[in-house]
């Protein structure tokens, strides 16, 4: 059956109905899912299997039968490994029924079905007793309930209720403890990613400094970890301020606790400096000795760097004290880590907290409207100078005395530098509540949960999830009412321009010339920046606001940037590759059905149920895989197999034209290799002499990049024939694995997996609503 489901579309603006299998939901799921991830992960599964057949052996010494729970089995790969091991019998818990009916093949095709009972419920929901789900408890809990931060899956709660309904007391579990460990550093490029800085603007009148409201300089920031891969960081990039403190450990073969709780480790500042970020990781141990274990570990401070497991789907965190602290190398202070049910926070102490405290500090929530609208990349995008400037003289080029700007981005701060550069007067659109409240805070103003839920979705950041949502509404519900000063939030009030900027809070095309007060606009301005868009070319939006604001344009208007680009470069990724990879056989189980299930979910075609198995060779090919993906690819090291190449300008100057825009041409693959991906990014031409780009920077032709093993067969230390982004997350790109599976996407690259010194010949197109291209 088919639904119709209703979606903006980012680039337009416009609502639009899409025919969509009922399923649907289940089809991204499981095609954008980490699962071909963690099978790949070959430290995580044979550290796993060590830790089985160790658990395995033990119940046996003891002369009792091997009773497995498995949560969370997903494939049901940990199942077949207990199986393997020796166990009597498995109970394996999977609650996304499409993932549970996979197992079920998975199970059966490896011969394990007479040993492995698949449950369809939720942990918690499963029974006990003869006529129940499990006939008696497990004396061998085994799960894999662990994200980046380790319980922000919600892995305490479910060990929790395993413990007291589920599992023997003192029973073996693999993993049978997790570590977490945390580094204090000082990082004015991470601390960017948290906090306004101060912009000087160079005018005709002297210096002009753009400063955050006080409001937002207090607020502890936003309540999600900041997952990302460390070792790609630049040790430049901070100074260390601390050893590594392990923080606190969780044993999983006793009974958990999901209730609040703080644990400090006190500790000598390695050198003086500001504190301002914690790094986190955490190890598992899969023995009661702590002989296996698997640690997410950055280079710095593993054990063993050489054999370091490249990995997605867990990373390291960084988290943001809540304000920054002055430290004193030799001076003994505390660093301190919370956690609740969900999420884990920071904070540093001078004292010793209390043993027994029973009240603990909420967990922090952004009070100051950025942090729900500026995700951590903008933010660094926003504090990058270099940035700023390109616009500041761009805005030079162009103003003129009784210049009337129109500002059309989300929370931008390009009214501000058009103000302070001389324009006579400034307009600036904010069409969402968040960055409307930000900019221009009304005064007095009491808001209600439903309100603080509108904010939440305006701005939510793209390593948010739902459970932060959830908490969010509760701390701020239960913490304050939000009575809101201007004086504090409104970053026009802080710079005194809340008469001298106006503000409009509509949706740009339904501007009326009331709006701006009659005047005709000389000067339409724009990052551009929506809080919508995702991806490179959603941010077009720009050009068909700018077409819907043709009849307020004065004669000779000005618009900026002037043009945009969108360029492409084939590369083959060091790691990346692998979160899309059939994985084959893992371990030596057969889990061919879960590829072929990933790209039969891709065509729409697999029911809810997943009736297996599917064709083999199908490709990813619902409408979201015709998209390519975000990726802050500073963190994903490639190389290039082709030159930058420039597919489709934009004229902004003109109104977006009814017709297709159409480009054909081929890319010329220079080097051999596996073309693991096309990045795309859009360079935005301000004037003739100013672009700013949201790709690559600069050529970096003699640069190497090396690292051990080889990436699909193809050895990896090579020479970087081209671009090279910046390695900071303020420069995101879109990128196509194409080696995985031939994708199909707007825009679209298809080649074939290995590429020689060849010519890919594409085409490309556009029309008012969709970015078309074609690669054959």
């Amino acid at each position: 059956m088919k639904v119709f489901c209703g979606r903006a579309n980012p680039t337009t603006g416009s609502v639009e109905w899409l025919e969509e299998d009922e399923h649907y939901d289940y089809h991204q799921e499981i095609a954008r899912s980490s699962y071909a991830d963690m099978l790949h992960d070959k430290d995580r599964n044979i550290k796993y299997y060590q830790g089985i057949r160790a658990a395995v052996s033990r119940v046996k010494d003891r002369g009792q039968k091997a009773l497995v729970l498995d949560i969370g089995t997903g494939t049901g790969l940990l199942s077949m490994m207990a199986v393997t091991a020796g166990a009597d019998f498995c109970y394996a818990i999977e609650v996304f029924k499409p993932m549970a009916d996979a197992a079920v093949k998975i199970v059966e095709k490896n011969g394990f079905s007479d040993k492995i009972k698949i449950i369809n419920k939720h942990s918690t929901e499963v029974t006990m007793g003869p006529d129940g789900d499990m006939p008696c408890r497990a004396n061998i809990l085994i799960t894999e309930l662990f994200d980046t931060e380790l319980i922000g899956e919600g892995a305490l709660p479910s060990y929790e209720h395993a413990h007291r309904h589920l599992v023997q007391e003192n029973c073996e579990a693999v993993p049978h403890r997790a570590t977490v460990y945390a580094q204090l550093v000082e990082s004015r490029r991470m601390w960017s990613w948290n906090k306004l800085f101060p912009i000087p603007v160079h005018t005709s009148c002297g210096e002009q400094v753009i400063v955050p409201p006080l409001e937002l300089e207090r607020c502890p920031g936003a309540p999600s970890v900041y997952d990302i891969q460390l070792n790609q960081v630049s040790s430049s990039d901070f100074t260390v301020l601390s050893d590594v403190l392990p923080m606190f450990s969780v044993d999983f073969s006793k009974q958990v606790s999901s209730s609040a709780a703080c644990h400090s480790r006190q500790f000598e500042p390695l050198a003086s400096g500001r504190a301002q970020v914690v790094l986190s990781w955490w190890d598992i141990e899969m023995d009661p000795e702590g002989k296996i274990k698997c640690s997410m570990a950055p280079f710095w401070a593993h054990s063993d760097p050489e054999e370091l497991q490249w990995r997605d789907h867990w990373m390291q965190c960084v988290y943001f004290l809540p304000q920054e602290e002055p430290v004193v190398q030799g001076s003994s202070i505390y660093l301190v880590a919370h956690h609740d049910d969900y999420c884990v926070w920071y904070s540093l102490q001078r004292t010793s907290p209390e043993k027994d405290r029973r009240v603990y500090p909420p967990r922090p929530v952004c009070d100051c409207q950025a942090h729900l609208l500026w995700n951590r990349p903008r933010f660094g995008e926003i504090n990058d100078q270099d940035r700023t400037d390109q616009y500041i003289q761009a805005l030079r080029t162009v103003l003129k005395p009784d210049s009337v700007c129109l500002c059309v981005s989300d929370g931008s701060l390009l009214s501000l530098l058009a103000h302070h550069l001389g324009a006579e007067q400034v307009f600036t659109v904010e069409s969402s509540a968040a960055s409307h409240r930000l900019m221009k805070k009304c005064p007095g103003s009491q808001h209600s949960q439903a309100d603080l839920t509108d904010w939440f979705h305006d701005g939510i950041s793209s390593h948010g999830h739902r459970l932060v949502l959830i908490s969010f509404l509760k701390e701020t519900t239960r913490t304050t009412s939000l009575l809101l000063s201007p004086a504090d939030m409104s970053i026009f009030k802080a710079n005194h321009l809340e008469d001298k900027i106006n503000i409009i809070e509509k949706r740009p095309e339904l501007l009326t010339s009331a709006d701006l007060e009659g005047k005709k606009i000389s000067l339409l301005l724009g990052e551009p920046f929506f809080t919508t868009s995702l991806l490179p070319w959603h941010n077009l939006y720009f050009w068909y606001v700018r077409t819907a604001m043709d009849q307020h344009l004065g004669p000779g208007a000005v618009v900026m940037p002037q043009t945009a680009s969108l360029h492409t470069v084939v590369v083959e990724f060091r790691d990346l590759w692998r979160i899309r990879s059939p994985c084959g056989d893992c371990e030596g189980f057969d889990v061919h059905i879960m590829d072929d299930m990933i790209k039969a979910s891709g065509s729409g075609s697999v029911s809810a149920h997943c009736h297996l198995p599917f064709p083999s060779q199908r490709a990813l090919d619902f409408r979201e895989s015709k998209e390519a993906e975000p990726h802050p690819l500073w963190e994903y090291p490639c190389r290039c197999l082709s030159e930058p190449q420039q597919i489709l300008t934009f004229d902004f100057r003109q109104p977006v034209p009814p017709h297709l825009i159409h480009a054909e041409g081929s890319i010329e693959l220079r080097r051999p290799g596996r073309s693991h991906g096309a990045v795309l990014w859009m360079e935005y031409h301000l004037t003739p002499d100013s672009t700013v780009s949201t790709g690559l920077l600069k050529s970096a032709e003699d640069k190497v990049v090396l690292c051990t093993g080889t990436v699909a067969g193809t050895p990896t230390a090579s020479r970087q024939c081209t671009s090279s982004p910046r390695r900071t997350p303020e420069r995101r790109w879109a990128a196509l694995r194409l080696s995985v599976t031939p994708w199909i996407s707007t825009p679209t690259l298809e080649t074939s997996p290995w590429i020689s010194h060849s010519q890919t010949p594409w085409t490309m197109g556009s029309d008012p609503h969709l970015l078309r291209n074609k690669v054959a």
